[in-house]
């Protein structure tokens, strides 16, 4: 699976306001469960907070990539906001962040959790990519700038 797969226009967001972790990782819930029937906010915000507990998603460099599990799920499912504003989400680099991306899956996709976790954490290590995202001026810009990010071969 490619994260080109994962996103839908719809659920990226450019200038959102959330000033909290706990308010980003409700607006990235509304998100991912927005065009899926199978799927309600609370239940995906209850995954993506218990996963936080287990220490931040904050990969350091103003990124986090929040993700969870979700029983009886069919569909893994992203979302990606890009922030008006840095806010603290207990980085392990200790900075604010900017930039987010949300990743639900089903409960027993194990590897495709590892594998797509893996393809985030390279697209948000190259700078020059993140640099475009942080300029991107709208949610349709950074959509086309998701869709066509290819891993290293």
């Amino acid at each position: 699976m490619h994260i080109a797969d994962l996103l839908t226009a719809g659920r990226v967001a450019c200038g959102d306001p959330a000033a909290s972790k706990k308010r980003v990782l409700e607006q990235l819930s509304a998100l991912i469960a927005g065009d899926q029937q199978a799927l309600n906010p609370t239940d995906v915000f209850d995954s993506l907070i218990a996963r936080e507990r287990l220490g931040s998603t904050g990969l350091g460099h103003g990124v986090a990539i929040p993700h969870g599990r979700v029983k009886n799920g069919t569909v893994t499912v992203g979302a990606f906001i890009k922030l008006q504003q840095p806010i603290d989400f207990d980085a392990v680099d200790g900075e604010p962040v900017d930039l987010l991306f949300g990743l639900l899956v089903p409960e027993q996709s194990t590897q495709e959790h590892l594998q797509l976790l893996a393809q985030l954490a390279e697209m948000f290590s190259d700078t020059a990519f993140v640099a475009r995202l942080r300029a991107a001026a709208s949610a349709a810009e950074l959509h086309t700038l998701l869709s066509q990010w290819k891993p290293a071969a």
